[in-house]
């Protein structure tokens, strides 16, 4: 089982750069780079919620499920 992040994708379709999204999240780009790059456990709900209200967006656009089976 995993969840990937696409938060890059959904970045590019918006055209909106890591220094944009992180002045309108709060979150610092040094931890939006680890979100974006999927190298992170845990995303807290009210930063999942800053990011799809900057972005425009469901958290269904930055998240997906893949099976390993």
């Amino acid at each position: 089982m995993a969840i990937i992040l696409r938060l890059d994708r959904v970045m590019a379709d918006r055209k909106m750069s890591l220094n944009e999204l992180s002045e309108l999240v709060g979150v610092s780009n040094v931890n939006l780079s680890k979100l974006k790059t999927g190298k992170v456990s845990a995303v807290r709900f009210s930063t999942l919620n800053a990011i799809c209200k900057a972005l425009h967006c469901q958290p269904g656009d930055i998240l997906e499920f893949i099976d390993d089976e």
